[in-house]
């Protein structure tokens, strides 16, 4: 009679793996939501550090920006340069270039006099600054010194403490120039005509000698 009857161990064996294949579906991991979220909120913090880097490197590879002084740095000495100088550190000594234009950042410092084209303030700059096209300073900029140029532009809260001397710009300098060549031109001419002067003076008294011995 025990024969007949159902084992249960059997029916056991046949409900386990039911149990066991629905668990395994309910938590497999790529159904859940969590792995959706995660790499959206991670990959935007890493271009911005990527992009700032390779645009340094791509402006000195191709040479507008001849240099570059980087936040915790600082320089003593003369810097000359030709197109572009950006200070982000601290510089103290003499800055000059002609053609070119200097951007102290937000974090850099500059103890020196300046003598360049452009001039863009957002950091302090302690020193007189000689600007050929314009001096721009921003609103956390800070200017302590004298400064002379054809343009300035101040944003709403820059600080600017010293004198300034607007002078025109190179088009007049070129003209009074040209006006003193002109008149050196005609004051050479001048001496020109008094050396040709001399040579009829001199043949004009060799025939007077020549008469002089036909009559004696």
């Amino acid at each position: 009679m025990l024969r007949m009857g159902k084992n249960p161990n059997e029916e056991k064996s046949q409900t386990q793996p039911e149990t066991d294949s629905y668990s395994t579906r309910s938590y497999s991991p790529y159904q859940s939501g969590e792995t959706q979220t995660r790499p959206s909120t991670e990959a935007p913090a890493t271009p911005k550090a990527q992009t700032e880097s390779e645009t340094i490197a791509r402006e000195i590879k191709d040479g507008t920006l001849s240099g570059f002084v980087a936040s915790g740095t600082v320089i003593t000495g003369e810097a000359s340069f030709k197109s572009l100088l950006r200070i982000d550190g601290r510089f103290s000594g003499r800055i000059n270039s002609a053609t070119g234009t200097l951007i102290v950042g937000s974090g850099g410092q500059v103890d020196a006099n300046v003598e360049v084209s452009i001039a863009t303030i957002h950091g302090v700059v302690n020193g007189d600054i000689v600007a050929g096209q314009r001096i721009e300073l921003g609103r956390a900029g800070k200017l302590n010194g004298n400064i002379q140029t054809p343009s300035l532009q101040i944003e709403q809260g820059g600080i600017f403490e010293g004198s300034c001397k607007m002078v025109q710009q190179k088009a007049a300098t070129d003209k009074s120039s040209k006006v003193e060549r002109k008149d050196n031109v005609i004051d050479a001419g001048k001496l020109e005509a008094v050396k040709a002067e001399k040579p009829e003076d001199a043949s004009n008294r060799k025939p007077a000698v020549a008469v002089g011995g036909a009559a004696s």
